[in-house]
């Protein structure tokens, strides 16, 4: 597509500071904006710590200089330089603390004169209210330096949106584009258990947004939806909400992508997964092992992982869901065993003691084998070379299997296995702990489902299992993203890409988009999206049952089609596919 822009600036509050998922939206598209744009610039805030390690700074520009130094004077201090990713993108890092502390009082009443934003009640976000109001008015400072030329300033979420309101007040000619990745109202709503979907025609946004204590930021996310020249969702599924909470309808969605480019090949996923995948199996092995034990080779490994958010993200189904393929693979004798990891970080004191015993007594047993490996081997060929009938051959050293029972003695226990791996406030009422209790998943001997919540980051150094994100979710065979509010949803698209198929829903933008996407009609699944939209709990619950035991049921070389396809699909994603909507989005703005 063709750019209309001469100048693009795209602010967001996770440039150079990764918070959540607008930070991979931001920096997975920089190199294709890059390409696009020649003079494409990103705005965030300055944090000392985080420019350390994700910012380099550079001589600032002709026409940036005069702008910098008349906003020094305003107690704004603009940083220049690039990011730190591929693409080394430039980027503006705004210091606005000397600007708040004097400015604050002044800023938010001109808000609520300006715009009805109901600014007394605002606490957490206020210093990001500040830089954005900076950022507007560094935008303006630029904006006298670049006469003539067509500028679109491009928003993202509420954090942002405040130097779009500044801009149109002081009759700015740039074109302003707003994202809105999830409606503060919508998350708050779904969040504290209401029916946001069923109820969204009877809801009242501003007494809703009141009642919830959210009235700021909803009040500052509408203005920016109805002021800005075009206004953009990143799905079909938060356009809709969007429409209703905020009262406009999104001109564009502005759908979310991976650079596709950037993960392994299928090839080298396949390779990965069986390595990775022993390293999850040896965890599995003493965990439960010292418990009972089960065929690992005749074992799925499935997972979640994301924010807890309880009935946001679908826990709360999926461990009934999973409570009921247990009991059908129980009543059929099933060969399977489930083991399914709640990778959900949460408030941890450190690794349980017993599961660290289990797994220093199996790393004993492990060090002993190797140790007497090469001893074992030389007497198996001796034996056998000798003539020995198989049956006599003595494969342990005597001293190797009187040791070899000590240890095994140590590793042996008589209670059950964990439902966590680490101490957490109140484990018994823990949200997590008590559904998979609710749902019969106690891991038994008998269950043919066993659930792990293992709630730290997998950052490739957590003392178990010791995988990092990507890696972990290469040694699986399925990732259950069952989301009930979900306004895009990158795990399913970042599980696919790397080679691993992946459940999701028709209340997940991604679930939306890729049911809807062209596909080859003779290939099924890969990427499931399960029904959640206008169905009720039982239906849901039902449906993710069955298709739970679909897959689990897969013979082996099915799953490896599964693997397959899902990579192919990922692909329907990729930034080179949906970047044209973010230039379709900037050049409309342009024509206003």
């Amino acid at each position: 597509m063709e750019t209309n822009a001469d100048f693009l600036f795209e602010v967001s509050s996770e440039v150079c500071n990764k918070v959540g998922g607008i930070y991979t939206v931001v920096k997975s598209k920089v190199q294709l904006m890059q390409d696009y744009y020649k003079n494409y610039y990103l705005i965030g805030p300055y944090y000392k710590d985080k420019a350390e390690v994700e910012f380099s700074e550079k001589d600032v520009p002709d026409f940036m200089q005069e702008p910098f130094a008349n906003l020094k004077s305003q107690g704004i201090i603009c940083h220049y330089g690039e990011w730190l990713i591929p693409g080394n993108p430039k980027v503006i890092l705004l210091d606005y603390f000397e600007f708040a502390n004097v400015n604050s009082s002044e800023v938010k009443k001109n808000l609520w004169e300006w715009y009805k934003i109901e600014t007394h009640t605002i606490s957490d976000f206020e210093t990001l209210l500040m830089w954005s109001i900076a950022v507007g008015k560094t935008l303006e400072q630029i904006e006298n330096n670049l006469q003539g030329k067509k500028i679109v300033g491009h928003f993202h979420e509420f954090l942002a949106g405040p130097a779009l309101l500044y801009l149109k007040h002081v009759n700015s000619s740039i074109k302003t584009v707003f994202t809105t990745h999830a409606t503060i109202l919508g998350r708050s709503i779904a969040g504290n258990g209401g029916n946001l979907y069923a109820d969204l025609e009877k809801i009242n946004p501003y007494e809703e947004a009141k009642r919830l204590g959210c009235i700021d930021k909803f009040t500052t996310e509408r203005a920016c939806a109805q002021t800005a020249d075009i206004f953009t969702t990143v799905s079909e599924i938060t356009g809709i909400e969007a429409e209703k909470l905020l009262g406009r309808k999104p001109e564009v969605l502005v759908l979310n992508g991976l650079d596709i480019g950037k993960f392994p090949t299928f090839e080298e996923t396949s390779i990965s997964h069986r390595s990775y995948r022993d390293k999850i199996r040896e965890f599995i092995a003493y965990y439960f092992f010292p418990h009972y034990t089960f065929d690992l080779d005749e074992t799925l490994i499935y997972f979640i992982v994301g924010r807890y958010e309880y009935k946001n993200k679908g826990i709360d189904i999926l461990s009934r869901a999973l409570g009921r393929l247990n009991e059908r693979l129980k009543k059929e004798n099933s060969s399977k065993t489930v083991v399914v990891f709640y990778w959900i970080p949460n408030g941890t004191y450190g690794i349980k003691k017993e599961i660290l015993e289990n797994k220093d007594y199996y790393r004993h047993i492990k060090h002993l084998v190797d140790n007497h490996l090469e001893k074992i081997q030389t007497t198996i060929i001796s034996d056998i070379i000798s003539g020995a009938k198989l049956e006599d051959i003595k494969i342990f050293p005597a001293e190797f299997s009187v040791e070899l029972r000590k240890q095994i003695v140590h590793f042996k226990k008589k209670d059950s296995p964990q439902f966590i791996t680490h101490y957490i406030g109140d484990e018994n009422n823990d949200a997590l702990v008590k559904g998979l209790k609710e749902s019969g998943l106690l891991n038994r001997a008998e269950d043919r489902v066993k659930a792990i919540a293992y709630p730290v980051y997998l950052n490739g150094a957590d003392g178990l299992i010791d995988l990092n994100y990507y890696d972990a979710i290469m040694g699986t065979h399925l990732g259950i993203f069952p989301s009930y509010y979900e306004p895009w949803g990158y795990t399913p698209l970042e599980t696919a890409a790397l080679g691993v198929p992946a459940i999701t829903t028709d209340l997940a933008g991604f679930g939306r988009f890729i049911e809807q996407a062209p596909k080859n009609t003779d290939e099924k699944g890969g990427i499931y999206v399960l029904k959640r939209y206008g169905k009720s709990d039982e239906e849901e619950v039902s449906a993710f049952a069955d298709m739970l035991y679909d897959y689990t049921t897969l013979r082996q070389r099915d799953r490896v089609s599964q693997k397959l396809i899902a990579k192919k699909l990922s692909e329907l994603a990729d930034w080179k596919e949906l970047i044209k909507n973010y230039i379709e989005a900037h050049n409309r703005a342009l024509e206003k």
